[in-house]
């Protein structure tokens, strides 16, 4: 047998569908039935990592030939209650409780960053112990296959090597220069293990976040032996072009190349507003990427992000709000505006930003603060907010997602454009969780 089946029951779904994926290639989009069940055969089985989403929330699934798996969850607390029945189960479960056993140690390891590095990396390695029995345990137990055990292992591994490729950058009370200066010799010794090609684990995300940090480390390692910077600039465009030159030296896997690289390329240009930096910094990534797709894109954000600069009216798109009337973005700007942007795939951020910007109406009552959904599905955005119990004034939603993404250059969630009262812009790549939001906020309204 070839094939695989998963189905399941969702409690307070958000929509009426989930979405199947493997490597990012959606292979169907499942109908609910009317006990908000599903169940969806997958044949021929390409034995491996699938992902399931639904409202926004995504979870990944190991399928192998035969399994019959079922899941269930709470959409309210979907990571926290899911879990898995039926042949292939044991396996789930093993990985949706590492997944939240990680998040849970997450924060005692950030505070673990403000000791020695020798003292770290003793605590660290303990707490690495504890997993490797774990699943040391679970192989013996079940006798897992090969397979499993390879994604089980790299989750691991690769959890704890991104911890110590981030403790540079949280340990405080020195420079970044000076926390590299004192690590010992020993301390990324296990760098000579990583598979920077491993085509089983490209979109995993433990693998994944680890080359990127990983990548975010070594940059900043080169940039400091030639240059006299001692503390880390995301915005410089030499530390971002020594980014992608390693990126193209130690990956030859196209398809996790051309993802790092895109990455990078976002990550640089939402953070820096020096437009002159971009051409070199574009000229560069070029001559490495070899995805038309992903070229397109970069270029198009840059473009868009010229035109968006201090002091340009803000372009004109298409909104509607909860009653489906229809307007452009500038109907609505007649005074001080703030214009931030959510989606159901950033629920943190969603939950996050609402409340932020509660609070900001109250200290800033002579700001408008206006909210866009950026998600397709039309149907679902009125009720995800009822749902959390947001108020619909001054909610909308694009009539046209893609092409107004691509207008305001949104290649970032965290995105806050601020416009003055005669339309122009004040900042178009601003956050409202910086510490100098609050200043920029008081400036809108002193123009």
């Amino acid at each position: 047998m070839t094939c695989a089946f998963l189905g399941g029951e969702i409690i307070n779904p958000s929509n009426n569908y989930v979405v199947i994926s493997k490597e990012n290639n959606v292979l169907d989009t499942v109908t609910l039935d009317n006990n908000n069940r599903f169940l969806y055969k997958i044949n021929p089985i390409d034995p491996g990592l699938y992902t399931f989403s639904h409202g926004g929330e995504i979870q990944m699934i190991f399928l192998e030939p035969t399994d019959s798996i079922v899941l269930r969850l709470n959409n309210l607390d979907f990571d926290e209650s899911l879990v898995f029945t039926g042949h292939g189960a044991k396996e789930n479960n093993y990985l949706i409780n590492m997944f939240l056993k990680n998040e849970l140690v997450s924060n005692k390891i950030l505070k673990m960053s403000q000791a020695s590095p020798e003292q770290f990396e003793h605590d660290l390695d303990s707490i690495k112990n504890e997993f490797q029995n774990d699943l040391n345990a679970f192989k013996t137990k079940y006798n897992t296959s090969p397979l499993f055990n390879e994604i089980a292992q790299a989750n691991i591994d690769y959890n704890f090597y991104a911890q110590k490729e981030l403790y540079p950058f949280t340990s405080y009370g020195k420079t970044e220069r000076k926390n590299f200066e004192s690590l010992p010799k020993s301390f990324y010794t296990y760098r000579s293990k990583i598979d920077y090609n491993n085509d089983k684990l490209k979109n995993y995300f433990p693998y994944y976040s680890f080359l990127k940090y990983h990548f975010n480390n070594i940059a900043l390692q080169r940039h400091f032996t030639h240059s006299n910077d001692s503390v880390f600039n995301n915005k410089s465009l030499e530390y971002n072009l020594d980014k992608i030159h390693l990126i193209d030296s130690l990956i030859t896997n196209d398809s996790i190349k051309n993802s790092l690289l895109k990455f990078a390329a976002f990550r640089y240009i939402n953070a820096s507003n020096n437009t002159e930096d971009y051409l070199p910094y574009l000229n560069s990534y070029l001559e490495k990427s070899t995805s038309k797709k992903n070229n397109y894109q970069i270029k198009n954000l840059i473009e868009s992000l010229i035109k968006l600069k201090p002091g340009s009216t803000i372009p004109n798109t298409l909104v509607s709000n909860e009653k489906g009337n229809e307007y452009q973005i500038n109907d609505f700007i007649d005074g001080p505006t703030a214009i931030y942007f959510w989606s159901y795939n950033m629920k943190n951020h969603f939950i996050e930003s609402h409340k932020k910007i509660k609070e900001l109406r109250v200290k800033y009552p002579e700001i408008d603060f206006i909210a866009i959904n950026i998600d397709e599905n039309k149907e679902s955005w009125v009720n995800y907010l009822k749902q959390h119990h947001y108020s619909l004034k001054n909610e909308y939603r694009f009539m046209t997602p893609e092409k107004s993404r691509q207008i305001l250059a949104l290649n970032t969630i965290n995105r806050v454009i601020l416009v003055k009262k005669d339309k122009t812009i004040v900042n178009s790549n601003t956050n409202m969780f910086s510490k100098h939001f609050e200043v920029e906020l008081l400036g809108l309204i002193n123009q």
